[in-house]
């Protein structure tokens, strides 16, 4: 890529995250002060519900001064929400998005999409070509997220990846993690960055679908039992497709994950 492609790049890609902001009504800002640190801080541990901080603002201030990405969001003078990442082996040329998340009162404003979008522009400014993230595949609002609407893939399945979490979102139950990349300048990130609606995927003959329930969340406040069968039902289905190499080429609320073998060229993006 040339100099004048890599910057035409990151212009669109910073209109992207600016326009999303504003339709989210929100600022974004990498943090850097000890007092705004300690925000982000307290504000995660708020959003997760935890009885322990998720990150203390000592982390968060030595990761920012090394140079990692660690942004707040602000709506009306106030830190709704955050994002923390951290940069990954030199070779691989990816950063490692640890942890994003926005207050509950704020969901579904496009805050977290706009603070995506900024991490995008923030990577390729400086020639990182990867992000990288771990979510909990039963979460279908957060699945939809990062495969439809940025257009990130799942690669890995990760069984119980932090040990079992006592928070508000996990409830107790084991923490299955699913680890996603986003090729930067694939053409479902370019999309996703200036807004656009991503391509989608046809479905071949050979494709399988891996549903989830509506709301795990609230299931788990009301019925352990029963989100705990959907953990095994869904980690031993989806575990072993992806070890194999079927490849998750989208996501709807109705079927679940929509998945193609190794071998199948359904996926365009």
């Amino acid at each position: 890529m040339s100099r004048d492609e890599h910057h035409g790049d990151v212009a669109e890609a910073e209109a992207g995250w600016a326009k999303a902001a504003a339709q989210a009504g929100t600022e974004l800002r990498e943090l850097t002060q000890v007092d705004e640190l300690g925000t982000l801080a307290a504000t995660l541990t708020e959003i997760w519900g935890s009885s322990v901080p998720m990150m203390s603002g000592e982390l968060l201030r030595a990761m920012s001064r090394a140079g990692s990405y660690v942004v707040g969001a602000y709506s009306d003078g106030r830190m709704v929400g955050g994002c923390v990442g951290f940069h990954e082996e030199p070779e691989a040329r990816a950063l490692h998005s640890h942890i994003a998340g926005v207050l509950p009162g704020q969901v579904g404003r496009g805050v977290g999409y706009a603070l995506k979008l900024h991490q995008r522009t923030w990577a390729l400014k400086r020639g990182i070509a990867t992000i990288e993230w771990t979510y909990d595949p039963l979460v279908a609002r957060n699945a939809y997220f990062n495969i439809a609407k940025l257009g990130a893939r799942p690669v890995e399945y990760l069984t119980n990846f932090y040990g079992p979490m006592n928070d508000a979102i996990n409830g107790h139950d084991d923490s299955d993690r699913v680890l996603v990349r986003w090729e930067l300048q694939s053409p479902a990130a370019r999309a996703a960055g200036s807004g656009r609606s991503l391509p989608g995927a046809s479905p071949s003959d050979r494709a399988v679908h891996v549903a989830l329930p509506d709301d795990i969340e609230a299931m788990r406040a009301g019925d352990h039992a029963g989100a705990r069968a959907w953990r095994i039902r869904v980690r031993d289905r989806l575990h072993p497709l992806l070890a194999e190499g079927w490849r998750v080429v989208g996501f709807d609320r109705a079927a679940g994950y929509h998945l193609e073998p190794p071998t199948s060229t359904g996926d365009t993006r």
